[in-house]
């Protein structure tokens, strides 16, 4: 009754958080932007697959992935021998992110590097930098000083790469962190966090996020001056035509193997890592067990759901719509993909783990209504300038490099643990919806505008990932700027008192 009430719950989050970019879609469609019957139907489809999906997602994370990562990271925390977790972190790294959803989307859209080349680049670099993450943690190292040298050190490196590789390598950075790695890698820095006692354990357990998201984009980087890939061009995907509301409900059966597979070797890994753990060290009890194999299964149907969803019905939604308003009205392209992307960060199921996982650390200071609404504002502000680009080719450089330079400033001005959870919140906005959805969406547009895809369109990751950083740090300097004025207040207060009590006297 319990699990039955919890997935009520999530389903009604899910919805709320679903239902708005449907509807703007759906505006969209009888309005400026028509798409064919089929299409539309694949869309709606997709949407209540999303909702489904999300709300089974949300649920196995809660009851599987959390408990899990946070007690391989604190078993793992206390080894005495380093080679040994050391390990366990790069392989948890490597093979999660080999199977990510969203990076399986990205890759099959770049043809400029095999995709499976480009998989594994991605993935080694994301082990090495989860290893170099859990390292800060242990050693108690200041984010903000890992953040400073590794960031000049992508752009000292962006700098020498082919023009045309570098939205992707940023991109790719993006995508690593979807809903295979950011509930299970942000609870194992929970575990290996909680294995300290300062004061500074709970804001260091933030950060593995935004560590994982640099390794690829250095990796990738790296990858793009070694096969000089000056030629590569983009290609749009094939829209399927569906005639009758039968053959779309034909066509997501169909796709459904598909993703029953992928998801399979995306979870297995996991799963298979967490078995040899729990043999070695018997952590978990049979009541603890059983609950963490049902959240597992939760989590497996919840992401075919999802991603069936997204991938077969918002794709050709996305791309059709950005093709027709780019057709029509071109400058119309801002405003919409602005109100598109303050809604569609809802809808990441990512998110809503990070956002409460936040709530719960900080003990309710940083509310998931407030963190959601950074986040929306962050992504809103990112797919306008996205537009932007697609509109006039753009370098985005011009873009990157200020909005980098504006959130590392603000690392100096605000507590440690906003810095974690700003950077965090970049890789968890750019997750499978941006990828099956905003990437078509600009891909169509920059089509239609007889645009150069891989300079224009590619890199709209990069951006959502990026301007998160900027509005949760602002949010944390409003909240300190606002408690000193309160400060402040309370002691003028207190000082009159004083001076009244020292009249009547």
């Amino acid at each position: 009754m319990r699990i039955n009430r919890h997935l009520m719950e999530k389903t009604r989050e899910s919805m709320a958080s679903v239902l708005p970019i449907t509807a703007i879609v759906f505006l969209l469609s009888i309005t400026i932007a028509p798409l064919d019957p089929g299409t539309l139907v694949l869309f709606l489809f997709g949407a209540i697959l999303l909702v489904g999906g999300m709300g089974l997602f949300t649920l196995g994370v809660d009851m599987s992935m959390i408990p899990m990562g946070e007690g391989v990271g604190s078993t793992l925390s206390k080894s005495r021998h380093l080679i040994i977790p050391l390990t366990v972190y790069f392989l948890l790294g490597v093979l999660t992110t080999m199977a990510e959803p969203d990076l399986q989307v990205l890759s099959k859209q770049v043809p400029a590097i095999n995709s499976t080349v480009l998989v594994v680049t991605v993935a080694v670099g994301v082990g090495l930098f989860l290893v170099a993450a859990t390292m800060r943690i242990r050693r108690g190292v200041p984010l903000r000083r890992m953040l400073l040298v590794l960031y000049f050190a992508v752009f000292a490196l962006a700098a020498a790469a082919p023009g045309n590789f570098i939205p992707v390598s940023f991109d790719s950075g993006g995508v690593t962190t979807g809903p295979i790695t950011v509930p299970f890698i942000m609870s194992l820095g929970l575990g290996i966090a909680s294995t300290r006692s300062d004061k500074n354990s709970a804001s260091d357990s933030f950060g593995l996020i935004s560590l994982c998201s640099i390794g690829p984009i250095l990796c990738v980087l790296l990858l793009g001056i070694i096969y000089k890939p000056q030629e590569a061009a983009s290609h749009l995907s094939v829209i399927p035509s569906i005639p009758t509301t039968a053959q779309a409900a034909q066509y997501f059966i169909q796709s459904f193997p598909t993703y029953l597979r992928e998801v399979a070797m995306a979870l297995l890994p996991v799963a298979g890592l967490f078995l040899v753990f729990q043999l070695l060290t018997r952590r978990f009890k049979r009541g603890q067990l059983i609950r963490i194999v049902t959240g597992l299964l939760y989590t497996y149907l919840g992401l075919v759901l999802f991603l069936c969803g997204v991938n077969v019905g918002f794709m050709p939604a996305g791309q059709l719509i950005g093709a027709t308003i780019a057709g029509g009205i071109k400058w119309l392209l801002v405003p919409i993909g602005m109100l598109i992307g303050y809604y569609i960060v809802k809808a990441e199921p990512a998110v809503s783990v990070l956002t409460k996982q936040v709530e719960e650390i900080s003990n309710g200071s940083i509310s998931q209504r407030a963190m959601g609404l950074a986040m929306s504002i962050g992504v809103c502000v990112s797919v306008g300038l996205a537009m932007v680009r697609v509109l006039t080719g753009l370098n985005i450089f011009w873009l990157l490099i200020p909005g980098y330079a504006i959130s590392l400033g603000l690392t100096f001005l605000v507590p440690s643990i906003f810095t974690g959870i700003a950077f965090d919140s970049g890789g968890v906005a750019s997750g499978p919806m941006t990828a099956t959805f905003l990437l078509p969406f600009a891909q169509g547009a920059c089509h239609a505008l007889g645009g150069n895809m891989m300079t224009d369109a590619f890199g709209i990751v990069a951006m959502v990932a990026m301007t998160p950083l900027v509005t949760i740090q602002v949010m944390g300097l409003s909240s300190i700027i606002h408690h000193k004025l309160a400060r402040r207040r309370l002691r003028s207060r207190m000082e009159l008192v004083e001076d009244m009590v020292l009249y009547f006297d």
